[in-house]
């Protein structure tokens, strides 16, 4: 019964993968500078922290999408 609540999503590369694990492999591949750059968003440039940045972008959908975009890209390179 439980695995009718985790459906597979194969054709969805974000699935399964958490947020806070996107920002960690984007500052790591990018650095803050670089990515406040690729996204422009105040929380990237000033004082930029994973909480802060965490905290964000889940309330602001359209600068999680941006994120995400930018994560996606890079993972395909």
């Amino acid at each position: 019964m439980q695995e009718n609540k985790k459906q597979e999503q194969p054709n969805n590369p974000l699935h399964g993968v958490k947020l806070a694990d996107i920002l960690e492999f984007l500052v790591a591949e990018y650095g803050w500078k670089e990515m406040s750059l690729q996204v422009n968003i105040n929380c990237f440039k000033s004082n930029p922290t994973i909480k802060s940045s965490l905290n964000f972008l889940r309330k602001t959908p359209w600068a999680r999408e941006k994120v995400e975009h930018l994560y996606l890209n890079s993972i395909k390179k």
